[in-house]
């Protein structure tokens, strides 16, 4: 009889029990793994606590009923003279505006930096190929690297104020987008690369023409939702005396109760700012991406 599930020819059927067990135990190899991972982050999951609580002046658990104290005795004083914070809002105005600007100016940099280094560190682009791990090994250290560490060394060299801010938050974002940026490359489509190279173009013009309108997109939209970073980047850098808003909220918060209404206002300030840079950002980020 011939066996129809299987052709025309005549014979039997393939036994399918040896790839059943082949995935069983392809099943329980992941299992293994996941198990051995759970238990290893547990693990240290608990060593940190111990070593945490060993390290911390207070316990955690005796001070968990205290840990709004410090917010309800800043809202309450807040609210008491809510009348005053619209006018401490519009005087941290121009502090907001370095802020932004220290962002815009320190995302602007290091996006050009990390264009030209993932173009360098991208495999079947690369400018010199046998240089592509030092160019990697580069955008890892930078990024590596908090802002913050970056710009208390660069106050001993440039003073306090918004310069240090805009080289450490430029640095970061060269090394965080770079890695971004060339992701994107490898998956760019290597015919019109090809194209150009056959008409005799050199390395930047089938950069230029060949992988960028390709990937232009994509690096706006990460250069958007890194600028939204920056934002917050910069307002933290205020606190080691890096200019901006985040400046005038350490000031405010040092001098204790009597300006937490003042501390409130900017606060506010800063959250309504970061929510319309989101909304702003994520809308283009949509239209490049999506095209509508």
């Amino acid at each position: 009889m011939v066996d129809i599930a299987f052709g025309p020819e005549p014979g039997k059927r393939p036994d399918a029990s040896g790839a059943n067990a082949r995935y069983l135990e392809m099943l329980r190899r992941k299992r293994m793994y996941g198990g051995i991972m759970m238990v290893f982050f547990v693990a240290l999951m608990a060593a940190g606590w111990l070593t945490a609580e060993e390290r911390n002046a207070g316990d955690f658990w005796s001070g968990l009923p205290q840990v709004i104290d410090f917010p309800a005795e800043v809202l309450t004083e807040a609210w008491m003279n809510r009348a005053n914070i619209a006018g401490y809002a519009w005087e941290h105005f121009p502090a907001l505006i370095e802020t932004i600007n220290i962002a815009a100016v320190a995302t602007l940099i290091g996006a050009l930096a990390a264009m030209a280094l993932s173009l360098l560190a991208t495999r079947g682009l690369a400018r010199w190929p046998r240089l592509i791990p030092v160019f990697r090994r580069t955008m890892d250290a930078l990024r590596a690297i908090p802002e913050i560490v970056i710009a208390l060394m660069l106050i001993y060299i440039f003073g306090g104020g918004p310069v240090p801010a805009v080289i450490a938050i430029a640095l970061h974002t060269g090394g965080a987008l770079g890695k971004l940026f060339s992701e994107v490359a490898e998956n760019a489509d290597t015919k019109p690369i090809e194209g150009l190279a056959s008409v005799g173009a050199n390395w930047s013009q089938r950069m230029w023409f060949g992988v960028i309108p390709q990937v232009a997109p994509n690096w706006l939209s990460y250069a958007l939702l890194r600028f939204e970073i920056n934002v917050r980047a910069s307002a933290i850098l205020g606190f080691v005396g890096e200019g901006g808003i985040g400046h005038d909220l350490k000031v405010a918060m040092q001098w204790g109760q009597g300006r937490y209404d003042q501390v409130v206002a900017i606060f506010l300030l800063l959250f309504v700012t970061i929510v319309v840079i989101d909304q702003i950002s994520d809308h283009f980020r949509h239209k490049l991406v999506k095209g509508h």
